[in-house]
């Protein structure tokens, strides 16, 4: 039974070494210093795969800067909806106490001159 283990355990280590292996070996995305190489050829696909690439990287940030853009603008509006609602209410307000301080001023008004059964009291 331990030699069964030991051939399924090498087995399923040596698919995964050959996994690793593989994923290491591909491309990696980005810039590669394409002097190095000595054929035409070659050099010549190392420099289209660099200007692949930098086109994906140009395009992604594009992408990346409308999208901030459009959720700036967004928010731009919605703050400015918000500017309109506060701007409104503090109108109605300045009317509420305008006509408050009118009332006031009545009241203080009509409290200040004395009523004709305060005279006949005084007197």
């Amino acid at each position: 039974m331990t030699l069964k283990h030991s051939v399924k355990f090498g087995t399923v280590w040596s698919a995964t070494a050959l996994i690793v292996a593989g994923a290491l070996a591909q491309d990696v995305p980005g810039i590669e210093i394409c002097t190095r190489e000595s054929r035409l050829d070659r050099r010549t696909s190392c420099l289209q795969s660099n200007v692949e690439f930098l086109q994906q990287v140009v395009t992604r940030n594009a992408l990346d800067a409308q999208q901030k853009l459009s959720a700036a603008n967004r928010e731009i509006a919605a703050l400015k909806e918000q500017s309109t609602a506060a701007t409104r209410e503090v109108a109605a307000l300045k009317d509420a106490l305008a006509a408050m301080e009118a009332k006031i001023g009545e009241l203080q008004k009509t409290a200040a001159q004395p009523t004709p059964d305060a005279k006949r009291q005084g007197k």
